[in-house]
This record gives structure tokens, C-alpha cells and sequence, in this order.
């Protein structure tokens, strides 16, 4: 079976060997059709978050079908077409039994904590396998997972129809909050240095942050890059009382005045992914209901062979890549 995995940083390769996965009771086994390429996935491939072992098999956006079902799995069928969350909670702990499912200190990460899911076939527990309509196209199933990620930071803003909005970052997770906000009334105004990436975000409803008739200043703030530029920007463009939703993560230590925090009694939210079950639940019930089309932000498919080719591109390329599996993918 062949996957793609991370020889060393850098260093993208295909294997042709990658032994068949073996699905447990509670598991189903997906062929796969399509993977979209995230910015943490750019992470494990620069060598700048750390992986258990090299190869290591990459991806974790992942939809297809169902060809294999375990004997405990009543709600999942042959031939279904599913996606994939990418966060598997364990259920159980204190964190997990109050609903915070994304802080389980046991959440296992495909791509991250385990190999991913960039591979022909692949076994994911069954509850968080996902059906989806079998007339969506790939492109939209895709981007579910990230969809899902924007639309919990933005229920977690508190934002309300009539605000207006500040995105740093037009990425394929900016655009994905910039749709998010606009399905619930928010005027969404983004900022990001690469003019592509702009024309993008003005294509699917943002306006320009730069503008000369920008507003100077916002209540509500997703910063989404993930660079210590993204958040001083975001604390420069801060009203009083502003609230700030953190998506983009960091490593690199930031210099953060409390005395203008409290001053200007800003508040600082970190957004990490979304809850099980409620945060897919919610995506994909929106998409069936609101004709989102989350899809329009992917611009580049690659093919298997292409994914060395498709991590390089990802970082600069406008819009959102994703790799596909098979053939004659409806996108």
C-alpha cells in the first residue's frame, strides 16, 4: 500500500510498502480519496514540531469511503462516504466528561501523535468517522475539518450579526473563519502581506483591513497566522474591550504588555480546534443547510506523487492544496 511520510525534515517521499491497516471492532477502514494540506502538517515537515519517529506518515484531513466495518460498529456501512476527525478524545478523563474534548490530555493526533491519514486505506475509530452526502464534492468534504475549527472560534468570539471583524492572515484558515463569520452577520475585514492570498479572501466576501476606509480599529479579532507579527498587529488594531480569538499557534515567545491588557481590558482567547461531537455535528449540519461551499477555498489539487511538490507550494500558494488518491475525484 502506498502513503506519503516524512523521511526527515524536509524531505517528502512515497512509500510503496506501508503495511495494510488493521481495523479493531470499534474501527471502520476507509479507502482514501483526498487529503487536504494544513499548516500543521508544514510544522511536522520543517522538523519544526516533532514527530515519534521517522518515516513518518503524514495528513490528517481526510475524507473517502468505508470498505470495511468492525463487528461492534452498528452505524457505519460498506460503500459510505465519510470524513474523518482528526481528534481522537478519549472520552473519559475529567476534561473530556464536561465536554472540552479538544484539552484531553489522551487526545490522539493522526499526523502528529500517530501516523497520519495521507495513505490508500486507512483505520480510524468509527465515532469519529463522519457520513456526508454522497453528492457533496471532495473539495467540500475536505475542508470540514478546518470549517469546523473556524466555525467553534468563532462561536467561542461570542461574535453577533452587525459587528465587524478583523482576520490576520488569509490562509485557507483565515478564508474558512472569513465564510464563518459571514453565516452569522459579521462584517469580516483581513489583513495578510500577500496580495493573492487578498484577491482570495475579496473573492469570498472579506474586505480589505488596508483600505484607506478600513476601520482603524475592531472589538472582535482572529488572528490565524501564527507568527509574534500577527499578534502585535492584532493588539495594535484592538479597541478597548476587545476580544481576541487566538487560532494561529507559535512557539516562538511574544513580548505582551499586561499594562495595555488591562488598560484597554482586552481579552485574549485561545481557539484550539473543536469539541466532540458538537463541533462536527454543527459543520456538517451547517453545510447541508447553508450552502456554504467551503470548497471555494481550495485552489491546487496534487496527486500522490505530487506531494513533495504539494507541502512547498502550500506555505505561499493562495488558497487552500489538497492531495487526492484516486482518480476522476468529483471536485
Amino acid at each position: 500500500m502506498r502513503a506519503v511520510a516524512l523521511r526527515s525534515p524536509g524531505q517528502v517521499t512515497v512509500l510503496e510498502d506501508w503495511p495494510e491497516p488493521t481495523g479493531g471492532p470499534e474501527d471502520v477502514v476507509v479507502a482514501v480519496r483526498g487529503v487536504g494540506v494544513c499548516g500543521s502538517d508544514l510544522s511536522v515537515v520543517r522538523g519544526h514540531r516533532r514527530v515519534p519517529r521517522m518515516p513518518w506518515v503524514l495528513g490528517h484531513e481526510a475524507m473517502g469511503e468505508v470498505i470495511a466495518v468492525g463487528g461492534s460498529v452498528a452505524d457505519r456501512h460498506v460503500g459510505q462516504r465519510v470524513v474523518i476527525e482528526p481528534n481522537y478524545a478519549c472520552l473519559n478523563c475529567p476534561r473530556c466528561r464536561v465536554g472540552a474534548t479538544a484539552t484531553c490530555s489522551r487526545r490522539r493526533i493522526p499526523g502528529m501523535s500517530e501516523p497520519g491519514l495521507l495513505a490508500e486505506r486507512i483505520a480510524v475509530p468509527a465515532r469519529f468517522s463522519w457520513p456526508v452526502p454522497a453528492d457533496w464534492c471532495d473539495d467540500d468534504v475536505i475542508c470540514i475539518e478546518p470549517l469546523a475549527v473556524a466555525m467553534s472560534a468563532v462561536a467561542r468570539s461570542g461574535a453577533t450579526s452587525g459587528q465587524q471583524a478583523l482576520v490576520i492572515g488569509a490562509g485557507a484558515q483565515g478564508l474558512l473563519v472569513v465564510l464563518a463569520l459571514l453565516r452569522v452577520g459579521v462584517e469580516p475585514y483581513v489583513v495578510d502581506p500577500q496580495p493573492g492570498r487578498m484577491a482570495l479572501a475579496g473573492e469570498l466576501g472579506g474586505h480589505d483591513g488596508d483600505a484607506l476606509d478600513a476601520p482603524e480599529g475592531f472589538r472582535l479579532i482572529f488572528e490565524t497566522a501564527g507568527v509574534p507579527a500577527a499578534l502585535e498587529l492584532a493588539m495594535a488594531k484592538a479597541l478597548p474591550d476587545a476580544h481576541l480569538a487566538l487560532i494561529g499557534q507559535c512557539m516562538t515567545p511574544v513580548p505582551l504588555s499586561t499594562f495595555e491588557l488591562v488598560r484597554r481590558r482586552l481579552t485574549l482567547q485561545g481557539c484550539l480546534i473543536y469539541d466532540h461531537p458538537e463541533g462536527f455535528a454543527a459543520t456538517i449540519a451547517a453545510v447541508k443547510s447553508e450552502n456554504l461551499e467551503p470548497g471555494r477555498v481550495v485552489r491546487a489539487h496534487f496527486s500522490m506523487n505530487q506531494a513533495a511538490q504539494a507541502f512547498r507550494a502550500a506555505a505561499a500558494a493562495p488558497g487552500k492544496s489538497c492531495i487526492t488518491l484516486t482518480e476522476g475525484q468529483n471536485t
